[in-house]
């Protein structure tokens, strides 16, 4: 249900309100591209920086607009387990296809309490559950044999976005938890590598301007032409790094600009690309063909 390519949505203001106008016109090219799923409310959805009420209107309004088209899975997570539920609740009301639920961050809880942490969320809803292991944005990481003992204790977390950047650490979970859940990349530049360890998709920065050739990859490698693959990743890893020359979603948003998608707008307490960040971005997109 979770493989495949899912684009980690950004979400586009004008004004410093959501721009709902460029919104559709994104979600209309992620279909057009082939994507396999949208995911609204990440982090690169800027999710710290928008209201509760703006949450659930931009959760509800893509499912409207993506129309059964191609998976949601709406980002519901915080460091609140109480105020995740809320949110996760909220959309399932909305009709999501699943929830994406990022650690507990700031709060540095134990192990045992990740674990207690996502088995409540899940216990609360019927949805399918897609974990969210980022330890450098949380500040904790969820180790294999505790994600193993969680699964055991739920039957609806399904998947989970890995962006430790631990090759052996995302090896060690598909190798405890096998076909019971779905190991999709969280980072875009180890997408090839995660594929070739068992992983069966991602969830990507650069897939909000490029759906169709993120996917390429996947299906390239899925259907054994491997050398292909290999091409076309390398080929786009340069505006992989690209992506994180500053904190996500600086960069990607400058690249939905500079690709007349949406405004560059963010919301404090991030700040514009830089200058000298622009001119490497610009070059990059220039070279691998897009016209900025």
């Amino acid at each position: 249900m979770f493989e495949g390519a899912f684009t980690a949505l950004v979400t586009p203001f004008k004004e410093d309100k959501i721009d709902y106008e460029s919104l559709e016109k994104i979600i209309e090219m992620q279909i057009e591209g082939g994507i396999d799923g949208i995911v609204p409310m990440g982090t690169t959805g800027e999710s710290p920086t928008v209201s509760f009420d703006e949450h659930k209107d931009l959760i509800k309004r893509v499912v409207r607009l993506v129309n059964k088209r191609a998976r949601v899975v709406a980002g519901t997570g915080a460091n609140s387990t109480e105020e995740a539920v809320h949110l996760t609740r909220a959309a399932q009301e909305y009709g999501v296809d699943g929830a994406l639920l990022v650690n507990p961050y700031y709060n540095k809880p134990t192990q045992q309490g990740l674990i207690a942490h996502f088995e409540s969320i899940a216990k609360a809803v019927s949805l399918p559950i897609i974990l969210y292991n980022i330890p450098g944005r949380t500040g904790v990481n969820f180790l294999p044999e505790n994600i193993h003992e969680l699964i055991n204790r739920t039957d609806n977390i399904v998947a989970i976005k890995e962006a430790s950047g631990d090759i052996a650490q995302m090896m060690r979970v598909i190798e405890l938890c096998g076909n019971r859940l779905t190991l999709l990349s969280g980072d875009d530049n180890l997408l090839l590598p995660v594929l070739a360890i068992g992983g069966r998709g991602i969830v990507s920065v650069v897939s909000n301007f490029l759906p169709s050739d993120v996917k390429r990859i996947i299906t390239l490698y899925e259907s054994g032409n491997y050398s292909e693959a290999k091409e076309a990743f390398y080929k786009i890893l340069p505006l992989m790094r690209c992506m994180f020359l500053e904190t996500n979603p600086i960069p990607v948003k400058a690249a939905m600009e500079m690709l007349g998608h949406c405004s560059s707008q963010l919301r404090l307490p991030l700040l514009a690309l830089s200058e000298e960040n622009r001119t490497v971005l610009k070059q990059k997109l220039s070279d691998y063909g897009l016209k900025v």
